[in-house]
């Protein structure tokens, strides 16, 4: 295989994903995504945060837009691993990672303000300028990405500036910061309508974030084994 071009790294010992971390199965792309940091620059400021929740989707399910055929505007669903697929619901942004296969990709459901030396107290506060409530009110760290909405209003990415691009590093990439998931919740999607494969558990959340994602799985009501699985790093995926 062919070296990959690197582009500069904005700190020495940033751990971007290359897009061969992207040319995966759909379903072991979005568990493995669990824990990475998006780094998005705006202004002088790295705003990032915690993956926490994703879904798979792929071209042979109903549930997924690349069921619907090849359009200009899902091209990059049908591109090589690592390329970048956004587009509106509900009236907002929403984030997706082209993976291993035309048609096939992970959409990022929701995440974690994450705060370190490239991210501090000050891009926290950038990131509740982005995304305040309705009152207009800075939203709390717990609520200000999650959803898919929330997630990319939050980090300001839009889908005219990123469509079908790849990651630039200096702009916006995902960081292997060295965070795995103890236990990986596995479900349905969310959203999904009736008699397009919504059964299918192709949803992935990091267990110790349940509460913070788009709706908790492990909430009251929900039977191990029928409704989830739990999975530790060494099981597969159902």
């Amino acid at each position: 295989m062919p070296n990959e071009p690197t582009l500069s790294l904005p700190w020495p010992d940033a751990r971007a994903l290359p897009a061969s971390f992207f040319d995966r199965d759909a379903r072991l792309l979005a568990r493995e995504l669990l824990g990475k940091v998006i780094r998005h620059k705006q202004g002088e400021r790295w705003l990032s945060a915690r993956i926490i929740e994703t879904e798979a989707y792929y071209l042979a399910e109903k549930g997924s837009h690349a069921s619907l055929g090849y359009t200009h505007k899902r091209r990059a669903l049908f591109m090589d691993g690592g390329h970048i697929y956004m587009y509106y619901a509900r009236g907002g942004d929403s984030l997706n990672f082209s993976a291993h296969g035309p048609g096939n990709a992970v959409l990022i459901k929701s995440a974690y303000p994450w705060q370190d030396q490239h991210s501090d107290a000050a891009s926290l506060a950038q990131m509740q300028t982005n995304n305040p409530d309705a009152q207009g009110r800075p939203r709390s760290p717990q609520s200000l990405c999650a959803g898919q909405t929330l997630l990319c209003k939050a980090l300001g990415l839009k889908v005219p500036d990123w469509d079908a691009q790849r990651f630039d590093n200096q702009r916006l990439f995902v960081e292997d910061v060295a965070e795995r998931p103890a236990v990986v919740v596995q479900c349905a999607r969310l959203g999904i309508p009736a008699g397009r494969d919504e059964q299918l558990h192709y949803r992935f959340v990091d267990a110790a974030f349940a509460r913070h994602c788009t709706r908790n799985p492990l909430r009251r009501g929900q039977i191990a084994g029928q409704h989830f699985h739990l999975l530790t790093p060494k099981d597969n995926y159902r």
